[in-house]
């Protein structure tokens, strides 16, 4: 089912039953891509058609993505408590690799000892900090999209590491 993520809408269908070869495929065409799209940005959508995306499966080598539904918008402003109970608010939930729930962490000030807690149970995926660059892009192009500014120069940023990640496993 399709939801919004902020204002933005958010177009889903990565299921319980997908592969990693699917969630590529979704990631690039339902996440990025609908960003892209609704951005208008030429050097990011060329950056991300010609650069990126054809590539993107090289990133997932070795990796079995079990889908996971996702809150899809954690960060420190969607988290609090009720009766000195952790509760989250706000979701723009879906299925999904679990590494996409970080995109939003560069605005979350999660701490060390939450990323250890959090590793005890889902340990870290080898290649994660080359991919955690894609997920930022995605939460980057939706806060362009919504608020402007500064964001859209973030996700060029986290695009071109994206294709340095990929330009370096060809090397």
């Amino acid at each position: 089912m399709d939801n919004t993520i902020g204002g933005t809408s958010q177009p889903n269908g990565f299921t319980a039953g997908s592969s990693t070869e699917d969630w590529v495929a979704f990631y690039s065409e339902r996440r990025i891509g609908h960003q892209l799209q609704l951005a208008g940005d030429g050097y990011c959508s060329n950056l991300w058609n010609v650069d990126i995306a054809p590539r993107l499966n090289a990133l997932f080598d070795g990796i079995d993505v079990q889908p996971s539904i996702l809150h899809g918008d954690l960060w420190s402003g969607n988290i609090g408590s009720v009766d000195n109970q952790p509760t989250i608010y706000d979701p723009a939930t879906y299925w999904g690799h679990h590494e996409a729930e970080w995109g939003m962490s560069w605005c979350a000030g999660f701490g060390p000892r939450f990323w250890e807690g959090y590793r005890t149970v889902i340990p870290q995926d080898e290649g994660f900090v080359e991919r955690k660059p894609l997920y930022d892009a995605y939460h980057q192009l939706n806060h362009y999209n919504l608020f402007g500014g500064g964001y859209l120069s973030s996700a060029r940023v986290d695009l071109e590491r994206v294709k340095k990640a990929l330009d370096a496993r060809k090397a």
